[in-house]
């Protein structure tokens, strides 16, 4: 196992938090030793400050790439934290389908880890349309920091046991099987779906449009309360008027600081 020094650690979880917004607390010393320990030996470096030196000399970016995958966590599944979609399908849809002029819904998912949450808000918004789905443009913009769940959720692929938690309709409607144990999602829901990598802490966005619904969940619980403010302030600048927050319920925001109203736990709205 390589040995972190402290000294290592705290310049290590600086550069992470200035960089990246992940706060990195002196208990994760061991879970970062470990999660670097192969990649830190297999490419034979012998400290940590070595390693980092390789990082920030790498002009191909992928070097940083691997040692985001590494210390960050992508736990995800379907119908997580289940009451916002319910909120979703029977709130937000209806009050938009009603107000948006245009029929172009634009929604964000901005830490989509492998894809299971921008999928099921596709199934829900294709079956709240239904016929009507045909008329609108409700692409889902799906982004991640991480490249490797980004290319899990473009496969669509997911098992038995990940899925079952859905409607049965769903799986009948939206998924085929490959196997006995595997199943992989329909064109018409992949399709609906756009993935990008994102850092969440770039200091602006690359979008042109402003989004009715943001889903930023359980993301800003790595964060230090400076950069999940700024993090909200960004998000606020990039929401519709009359459009939604969703964070994860473990999260809150300060609503002294936020410009969001608070509309149910971990629910905002921009008025």
């Amino acid at each position: 196992m390589v040995n972190i020094t402290e000294k290592e650690f705290k310049q290590f979880a600086e550069y992470i938090i200035t960089n990246y917004g992940i706060k990195l607390t002196a208990e994760k010393q061991s879970l970062v030793a470990g999660r670097l320990n192969n990649v830190i030996l297999g490419k034979n470096f012998k400290s940590l400050s070595e390693y980092m030196d390789y990082v920030a000399s790498d002009r191909t970016g992928q070097a940083v790439v691997t040692l985001l995958d590494k210390i960050t966590t992508n736990h995800t599944f379907f119908m997580r934290e289940a009451d916002h979609f319910y909120y979703f399908r029977d709130e937000i849809l209806p009050y938009f389908s009603r107000i948006i002029t245009d029929k172009d819904l634009r929604i964000w998912s901005a830490a989509c880890s492998s894809g299971e949450e921008p999928c099921t808000l596709a199934m829900i918004i294709d079956e709240f349309f239904g016929k009507e789905k045909m008329w609108w443009d409700t692409k889902i913009l799906a982004t991640d920091i991480s490249n490797n769940v980004l290319e899990i959720a473009k496969k669509g692929v997911y098992s038995k046991e990940r899925i079952s938690a859905l409607p049965a309709a769903w799986k009948l409607n939206y998924f085929k099987e490959i196997d006995a144990e595997n199943f992989i999602l329909t064109d018409k829901i992949r399709n609906e779906v756009i993935y990008r990598k994102l850092n969440l802490m770039d200091s602006v966005f690359p979008f042109k449009r402003k989004f009715h619904v943001i889903f930023c969940r359980n993301v800003m619980i790595y964060f230090d309360n400076k950069t999940k403010n700024e993090l909200a302030e960004k998000l606020y600048d990039m929401t519709e008027y009359g459009g939604y927050l969703f964070i994860g319920h473990s999260e809150s925001l300060n609503r002294d600081c936020t410009r969001y109203r608070y509309i149910m736990p971990a629910v905002y709205r921009k008025e």
